[in-house]
């Protein structure tokens, strides 16, 4: 049979469905569920042991100790070497973080136990002054020195502590409620800044005198009130609305 028809050849079987090759990547690659081989195995758990290895050197490397001397030992496992010294050393930054870590924990305990049985505590700036005994002359008129210093403040009992910061876990000074004869409130004043503050003062038997701000109003009518009501001032204390506090 002619193959022409006209001027079109027609070749027979040009294009053949292609078949999979036998060697093929895909026929070779093993599937999820054969097993692995032992060398297979014993490769995978070399690499977990070596990474656990890694994992504390990285851990040993948290302390002042650098590049830590890697050695194999004839089993083929990996360790780490230190001299006495440097034993001694780990020992030493082991014991300062594990005091350090009593420390912190103390502190956390000493602020919730705060937190949970004082009447008031807050963040107040303090300044002191001393009334003039009879007799001696005014003292010179400071109104202008910035002296307010920040403290932690807490109404507890039957004082006031004044810590240097919240963390702390004995106050810096403390007066008790007992030798307040006076709490009232004092004119507030701007800072250079343009922050406005509110102050009220306590004053004590022995003639000391506590000035307290802070740019919260609210903040600074609670103390007041509950100073004046915890001292038991009676009649004499005002509210910063003038109203007496009985």
């Amino acid at each position: 049979m002619d193959d022409s028809l006209g001027k079109i050849k027609v070749f027979q079987d040009h294009f053949q469905v292609s078949t999979p090759i036998a060697d093929s990547p895909q026929s070779n690659s093993p599937s999820s569920s054969q097993p692995r081989s032992d060398n297979t195995l014993r490769s995978s758990s070399h690499s977990r042991t070596r990474r656990k290895f890694k994992s504390a050197a990285l851990m040993l490397n948290l302390f002042s100790l650098r590049g830590l001397p890697w050695v194999t030992s004839p089993d083929g496992q990996e360790k780490v070497e230190l001299t006495a010294t440097e034993l001694e050393s780990l020992r030493s930054e082991l014991a300062d973080l594990e005091e350090r870590e009593a420390h912190l924990k103390a502190q956390l305990e000493n602020v919730d136990e705060i937190l949970r049985s004082a009447r008031l505590s807050g963040y107040l700036y303090i300044r002191t002054r001393w009334k003039p005994l009879p007799g001696e002359p005014p003292p010179i008129d400071d109104t202008e020195v910035d002296d307010w210093l920040p403290r932690f403040v807490v109404l507890h009992g039957s004082c006031i502590f004044f810590y240097l910061q919240s963390t702390d876990l004995s106050p810096q000074d403390s007066t008790l409620l007992s030798d307040v004869v006076e709490v009232d409130s004092l004119p507030s004043f701007t800072r250079e800044d343009g922050e406005t503050r509110h102050c009220f003062y306590v004053l004590t038997s022995h003639g000391l005198r506590i000035e307290c701000s802070n740019i919260s109003k609210i903040q600074v009518n609670s103390w007041l009130l509950a100073l004046q009501t915890d001292c038991k001032l009676g009649s004499y204390a005002k509210t910063p609305n003038g109203s007496t506090v009985t």
